[in-house]
């Protein structure tokens, strides 16, 4: 054995040298592997035990490192100690062969990383704190188009690295990414506004909205349309960029919901009756529960009598509880306007006969 290490030849190597550089490959492997495996088990458990996102995210990229690469980097980052061929130019070509497939393997291992950080921050901003899960599709396009980007950028660089002009073929995938997207342009204005719901969350799957002259409960998030069942029982699809043109009322995401109401009284109520009035509403409305008074005043004279404007905030955002407080609202009113002896001032149009033969039309208020 001895005789054969220090006699032996293979492909111009030493045995010796041989097994010097699988033993160092050996190593180095179980080195970086052991490593990978500690980071990313402590990254993990600290994670699960300081409930950070970030350290979840480094746990993820270092999990990312594969086996098999490791392992073929260590050896081809070995076999670059030993000399291959007869003459220095066969030597000098091999160390070339060798490098660049040690580069190639490196950029690959890279690719996984860069592509598990970004994925995993896509998710995690895709996520955030929504009670509600994220479009499937748009996550997983989106994750596809994350992941296209970081190969094909690792294939030109490679390519560059191998002594090809990349040049024209950037050029050439630019104008022909440029005829794609004007081709495409509705579709692919679609896609991203879709990513961009995902992403920014103006509304959800399940929230109740309004855009322009339609509303309804969101069902589905899709990457070119958003399906709405409307309030009359239709399902509406209107297109994502459509969409997000318009003015979007989310009333899933309201708190509370502030009430403006207006009521007339006629001109030649009792004067001492107009303040009365105004705190016997007020009475009314801050006798209701949930509710939170902003402000009530006799607010101006109209063109059928004298004005009243009341404004109030129902602390539950349901319409049907904000129905309800108002009706009582209302039938309370009409029980107060009975005790005060007053009316709604209402208007009335009347025909007037004149001696030419001719009606005229006046208006005025019920009570006249």
């Amino acid at each position: 054995m001895s005789d054969w290490l220090q006699h032996g030849e293979w492909l111009g190597n030493p045995a010796l040298a041989w097994v010097i550089a699988g033993a160092a490959a050996l190593g180095g492997y179980l080195l970086a592997h052991s490593a990978a495996a500690i980071l990313g088990a402590r990254l993990r458990k600290l994670a699960e035990r300081t409930h950070r996102n970030g350290f979840a995210i480094a746990a993820r990229v270092v999990e990312a490192t594969r086996g098999w690469l490791l392992l073929l980097i260590a050896i081809a980052i070995a076999l670059d100690f030993l000399h291959f061929g007869k003459t220095l130019e066969d030597v000098k070509n091999a160390q070339h062969w060798l490098r660049l497939l040690t580069y190639a393997l490196v950029g690959v291992q890279i690719a996984f990383w860069v592509s598990t950080l970004l994925v995993a921050w896509l998710q995690r901003s895709a996520d955030g704190d929504a009670a509600q899960p994220v479009n499937p599709v748009m996550l997983g396009v989106l994750t596809w188009a994350v992941q296209f980007v970081v190969w094909v950028t690792l294939v030109l660089a490679l390519l560059a690295e191998g002594g090809i002009n990349i040049t024209a073929f950037v050029a050439s995938l630019g104008v022909g990414g440029v005829a794609v997207a004007l081709a495409l342009q509705n579709v692919l204005g679609d896609l991203f506004a879709s990513i961009s719901i995902g992403l920014d969350k103006p509304f959800e799957v399940g929230d109740a909205i309004a855009f322009e002259s339609g509303q309804g409960t969101v069902t589905k998030v899709g990457v070119k349309s958003t399906r709405i069942a409307s309030l009359s029982g239709e399902e509406l699809a209107i297109s994502n960029s459509v969409l997000l043109k318009s003015l979007i009322h989310n009333y899933s995401r309201m708190k509370q919901r502030r009430v403006v109401f207006t009521f007339r009284l006629p001109f030649d109520t009792s004067r001492e009756r107009i303040p009365e009035a105004v705190e016997r509403v007020r009475a009314i409305i801050e006798s209701e529960k949930p509710i939170r008074f902003d402000r009530g005043y006799f607010s101006g004279f109209g063109e059928y009598g004298l004005e009243f404007e009341f404004v109030y905030y129902v602390l539950d955002p349901s319409y049907n509880v904000f129905a309800a407080i108002q009706q009582r609202i209302n039938l309370k009113m009409l029980h107060a306007w009975d005790e005060l002896g007053i009316e709604f001032a209402v208007p009335v149009r009347k025909l007037h006969p004149q001696a030419d033969g001719v009606p005229t039309v006046q208006t005025s208020t019920a009570k006249e």
